[in-house]
This record gives structure tokens, C-alpha cells and sequence, in this order.
């Protein structure tokens, strides 16, 4: 399989928001639970300057790091120090030109981002439901960044073997906003809206939401807009100035 095949990485991206469009609406029936998001009130003693949300999350990525879920380029942790991988894995060649793959890592812009989306998203209150929120929170939150990161290595890596003179002058001369503007395609991204949003609108339609909260399809196009092309785009700007 080549990773760096185009109708290969289209095939992924469009799974992906398939994926992401599900887990919000499992997110959203829900209450916003705004306890979980508290510095300081997770309930864990010694935790003072942790909210039980990122206590969570760091939790699921210590035990992730040990199953050796981060040796792979699209899953970037938000955590630092985290534990060594115990399991002996074989990484199949990614045909990616980087020697830190956290140069690229955006995963802390994603979590500002979700956690800014979930008050439009959620319904206002508190269900108690604390633990089965976070959960849903850090899936959400991973596959997002799986997302966000899985284009940002391998789209900008098959966009430079296109046209390697052009970007390896870009790359050389440092010129990050040249490097954006010569990455973004708006027609491609207005299809990647809309698509989105013709998703989000179908699932609500074959589906019985009369005793579940609906994740409006607006909310998932502006999330997309907003936060998830334009975090890629900075991903791919990463990656191609860290081009070795």
C-alpha cells in the first residue's frame, strides 16, 4: 500500500469525518458538564491544577504510549514524557522525510479548539454523567487529531513530490505563508464542506432522533472550516519546514 497515494489518503480523510460526525453525536447526548472542565476540581487528590477532562486524556495517552499507539506519524499526543512503548512494533515505511515526528504535532490547538466547541454543541447543565462525558471527550478528541494529522504528513509530503522544486525553495528560504498559500486548493476544501454537511444532514435523515440530542450539521461544516482545515494547512506548513 502506498501511503502517499492520493486516492489512498482521500479514501482515509473521508472515512475520518464519517468517523468524526459520529462521535460528536454520541458526545452530544450529553450534558456540557462544565464541573469537568475546572482546574483544580477533578476529585483527584494532589491534582490541584488538573481538570478530571485532562486527567483523563492523559490517562488514556500514558496507557496508548505503552501499546505503542504513538510511534505512528498521525497519532500525536497533547502529553509530554510520556512512557516507552513495551510492545516491540515494526512501523512499515511512511515515505515521509522527517526525523521528529512532533515537529509537526498540533494536538494541543485541537484540544483549545474542542473544548471552545463543546458549549455549541452540548445542551447547558449538568447530567452527573462526568466519567461517560470524558470518555466520549477523549475520542473525540483523538480522532480529530487523527485527522487533522494524518493529512498534515502525508497530503503535504504528496504535495512536495509534485512539485519538489517550487516547495524546496519555499523551504529553503523559511517562507511559511508562501508555503500556505501555494498548499491551499479552495475548491477542494469547499467540496470537503460540503460533503460534510450532506453527511451530517443524511444521518439525521435515517435516523430516529426523537429521544436524541441532533448535532447540527452546521456545527460539524464550521468545525471543519474553522479549526480542522486550517489546523491542517498548519500541520502541512510544519511538516514541510521540518522536511529533512
Amino acid at each position: 500500500m502506498d501511503m502517499l497515494d492520493l486516492d489512498y489518503i482521500a479514501s482515509r480523510l473521508e472515512a475520518l469525518e464519517e468517523t468524526i460526525i459520529f462521535v460528536l453525536i454520541e458526545r452530544i447526548q450529553f450534558m456540557l458538564n462544565p464541573f469537568c472542565y475546572r482546574a483544580g476540581h477533578s476529585g483527584f487528590a494532589g491534582e490541584n491544577d488538573e481538570s478530571l477532562f485532562s486527567l483523563r486524556l492523559k490517562a488514556q495517552e500514558e496507557m496508548d504510549a505503552r501499546f505503542g499507539r504513538f510511534l505512528t506519524p498521525e497519532e500525536r499526543p497533547v502529553n509530554r514524557n510520556l512512557p516507552p512503548s513495551l510492545r516491540d512494533i515494526i512501523v512499515s515505511p511512511r515515505g515521509l522525510n522527517i526525523d521528529d515526528y512532533d515537529r509537526v504535532n498540533v494536538s494541543p490547538e485541537i484540544t483549545a479548539a474542542y473544548l471552545k466547541l463543546l458549549p455549541e454543541i452540548c445542551a447547558e447543565g449538568d447530567d452527573g454523567q462526568y466519567g461517560s462525558s470524558i470518555e466520549r471527550d477523549v475520542i473525540c478528541f483523538q480522532a480529530l487529531a487523527r485527522r487533522v494529522h494524518f493529512a498534515s504528513f502525508y497530503v503535504a509530503e504528496s504535495k512536495y513530490r509534485k512539485d519538489p522544486e517550487v516547495y524546496g525553495a519555499l523551504i529553503r528560504e523559511g517562507k511559511a505563508e508562501e508555503i500556505g498559500r501555494k498548499l491551499t486548493r479552495p475548491e477542494v476544501e469547499e467540496r470537503i464542506l460540503e460533503r460534510v454537511r450532506t453527511k451530517s444532514r443524511r444521518l439525521q435523515e435515517i435516523s430516529d432522533f426523537s429521544l436524541r440530542r441532533v448535532l447540527d450539521p452546521d456545527a460539524v461544516t464550521e468545525l471543519y472550516r474553522n479549526v480542522i482545515i486550517p489546523l491542517t494547512k498548519e500541520g502541512e506548513i510544519r511538516y514541510l519546514l521540518s522536511r529533512s
